[in-house]
């Protein structure tokens, strides 16, 4: 989720009939949804994406299982003794209401998510009862192998909510492209040890993984999903200054969501082509489609 609009962007309505420079504003041509993604509670964020059949949350709960997985085992104990993912954090940058978090530590799919949110049995309450509510409904959910998890998102409402339900036991509400990480965060990132992201590309930039990365000695590593129409060289460049090399298979994609309009999908499609790609079963069939970005230390570096 994270800041809607780059610094110095003006906040004046999209013209997605006019594809401005790709690399510098990705996301001109995308429709927004800012007035859902920072309320008290998610119910809004899923009636309204629900239409557009929202999924990569889904799509990333196996490949952040699995990275998360391969991460652990590389590193050592945690400070408290009892196994490898002890002291050990994950970052969820632009977490928004702690979806990432929700399917990653917990028994949960993004389809129970859709259908707990955006059901009738959360309608009529209000957000405290919600998050008495979710408080039980998590903690009854709650994997044994569930790691620290940090939230970073300028979403203010949004992160307090997911703190408030005990999806994250840290939460940041930094514009990480305008200012430095506060105290809090940069003590955060001494233990985190994997950072992960499905929707924030093109909002943040490099600038904010240098933010972070700047703050830690040995580099996390980075699992980012990246809109096809969004360029990740300039990410990938800073990523590789703090030691970490970035591959990604462009034969696999995974879904986004469906496209609001015809003009939007006019866009995606010129942006596509525009970095060298071909939309055809993909853009072309009506979805924005996104790539997994998996960034890790050099060979023969620590873990």
């Amino acid at each position: 989720m994270c800041a809607r609009r780059r610094p110095g962007t003006p906040d004046g309505p999209d013209t997605p009939d006019t594809m401005a420079d790709p690399v510098a504003d990705p996301m001109a041509g995308k429709t927004r949804f800012d007035d859902i993604y920072d309320l008290p509670d998610p119910r809004s964020y899923f009636s309204r994406l629900a239409p557009y059949e929202y999924e990569i949350p889904h799509h990333a709960q196996g490949v952040f299982r699995r990275t998360l997985a391969a991460r652990r085992a590389g590193s050592p104990p945690g400070p408290r003794g009892d196994g490898a993912g002890d002291g050990f954090t994950v970052l969820d940058l632009c977490c928004s209401y702690g979806i990432n978090a929700a399917l990653l530590n917990h028994d949960l799919t993004l389809a129970d998510l859709y259908a707990h949110y955006a059901g009738p049995e959360t309608a009529e309450l209000s957000t405290s009862e919600l998050i008495d509510l979710d408080k039980e409904f998590y903690a009854a959910r709650r994997r044994p192998d569930a790691v620290r998890l940090v939230g970073v998102d300028t979403a203010a409402n949004a992160t307090a909510y997911a703190l408030a339900v005990g999806l994250l036991d840290e939460a940041y509400a930094e514009n990480l492209e305008r200012v430095p990480p506060s105290p809090g965060l940069a003590r955060a990132m001494s233990g985190v040890g994997l950072i992960t992201v499905t929707g924030g590309i093109g909002y943040v930039t490099h600038r904010t993984f240098d933010a972070l990365l700047d703050c830690v000695r040995l580099p996390p590593w980075v699992s980012a999903f990246v809109l096809r129409t969004v360029p990740y060289d300039r990410i990938a460049q800073s990523l590789a200054a703090h030691g970490l090399v970035t591959a990604s298979d462009p034969a696999r994609t995974f879904p986004q969501r469906l496209f609001t309009s015809a003009e939007e999908q006019r866009d995606a499609v010129t942006r596509v082509r525009a970095l060298g790609l071909d939309p055809a079963g993909l853009e072309a069939a009506g979805r924005y489609h996104t790539r997994l970005h998996e960034s890790r230390q050099r060979p023969g570096c620590p873990a």
